[in-house]
Formats: structure tokens, C-alpha cells, sequence
């Protein structure tokens, strides 16, 4: 496998989640000489995941990853593959898979191959909805949780604590109204914020990442 790859190539990648309706995804530019382990880290800023669960990418039947205690073992080093030794070209598609117990399951398309430019890379440049939260059992359990009559139902117990917060005793400490409800608050976040999508920012994270995980991985 080539460790290395021609440096101007750029590739443009659509990755959606798997078995979720509406769409969740992104649109992502990458260089053509990014590694699998940079890329990992890519795709968990994409869908503001942590990084705490085992993956694998699925490249024309060949697994790669990084390895950790426990996890799978993979032929190649993470750090050295890179995204244009893969052999893909326009069109074709490949896998990401997070937190095998839950199954959560990325399925990325090469849209274009195109000499890189002056352009910050990688950069996201459209997407839709937030990343489902990492902890949920996967698609069907994102479907039951997010129904629309679940989401609203979010919303309204969000205002009524917010009402109660706002209503309360002047002299009523509101750090300890607010750690009252932080459970039920923190429950109540992802599905408040199941349509945001907020593209400046994830570039901001990107720029962030890139220089430290380059570093990590050259």
C-alpha cells in the first residue's frame, strides 16, 4: 500500500448516516494525501462525535482503522494510508462504522477528484441536521427517540423549566435551580437541537484539529 500520495489531488466527500430519515449529512473536502487516522478524526468532528467508541473504514473489502487494546486489528498502519492509495475514484463509495455495538454507519461517496487550490482544507462545505448522538443504540432507536411529537414535547418541557427559572424567588439560588434539572436538560438537548447544523463552526473545528492531528500522525 503507498504511504504517500500526490499532494494536489483533493477529494470532495459526501457522508450520510446510515438508516436515518431526514438525511443527516455531510459535505466534506479533504486533501488527497490526508491518512485514515486524520480522516477518522475528520469524519468525528463532522458528527461532533468524541471519539470513545472502536471504528473501522471499509475500502473495497478491506477493513482499516486505528488499532486500540481490544479492538480489531487492522493490516495497515492508520497512520500511513492515505486517502489517495486507496484506488477510489469518482462515484465510488466506502464505509465509516462507530460504536460497533450500536452500528452507527457512514456511507461516504467520492463526488469529485480535483487538483486542491488555495482553499483552506479539509473544509465542510454543506450538511444537514446534527450528528446523532453517539450513546444512542443506533438508527432505530435515533428514529424512535426523534419523533416529531418527542421533539415538541422537548421543547415544551424546556420552556416550562426556563418559566421556572425565570419565575423563581429573586432570592432563590438559580445555580442550584439549574442543577436541579441539568439530567433532565441534558436529556432534553439532543432533541432540541436535532435540526441544527452549524457549518462555521465545525470549520472552525477542523482548522483546529488538522494542524495537531497531522502532527500526530506524520
Amino acid at each position: 500500500m503507498p504511504d504517500r500520495a500526490p499532494p494536489a489531488t483533493g477529494y470532495q466527500l459526501r457522508a450520510v448516516v446510515h438508516g436515518v430519515s431526514p438525511l443527516i449529512w455531510r459535505r466534506l473536502l479533504v486533501p488527497g494525501d490526508t491518512t485514515i487516522a486524520v480522516l477518522h478524526a475528520i469524519v468525528q468532528a463532522a458528527f461532533d462525535w468524541s471519539g470513545e467508541y472502536l471504528h473501522r473504514f471499509t475500502v473495497h473489502g478491506t477493513d482499516y482503522g486505528i488499532c486500540y487494546d481490544g479492538g480489531p486489528a487492522f493490516r495497515d498502519d492508520a497512520r500511513r494510508v492515505r486517502l489517495a492509495g486507496l484506488g477510489l475514484g469518482e462515484g465510488e463509495r466506502f464505509t465509516y462504522t462507530y460504536n460497533f455495538f450500536a452500528d452507527w454507519r457512514l456511507d461516504l461517496r467520492v463526488e469529485q477528484i480535483t487538483a486542491t487550490h488555495s482553499e483552506r482544507y479539509p473544509r465542510c462545505v454543506g450538511g444537514r441536521r446534527a450528528g446523532p448522538p453517539e450513546e444512542w443504540d443506533g438508527p432505530w432507536e435515533y428514529l424512535e427517540r426523534t419523533q416529531p411529537y418527542l421533539v415538541i414535547d422537548a421543547a415544551v418541557r424546556a420552556a416550562e423549566i426556563l418559566r421556572g427559572l425565570l419565575d423563581a424567588d429573586p432570592d432563590e439560588d438559580a445555580a442550584a435551580f439549574l442543577e436541579d434539572h441539568h439530567d433532565e436538560l441534558g436529556g432534553l438537548l439532543p432533541l432540541l437541537r436535532v435540526d441544527c447544523f452549524d457549518r462555521r463552526a465545525l470549520n472552525k473545528t477542523l482548522a483546529g484539529l488538522t494542524s495537531t492531528e497531522r502532527t500526530l500522525t506524520a
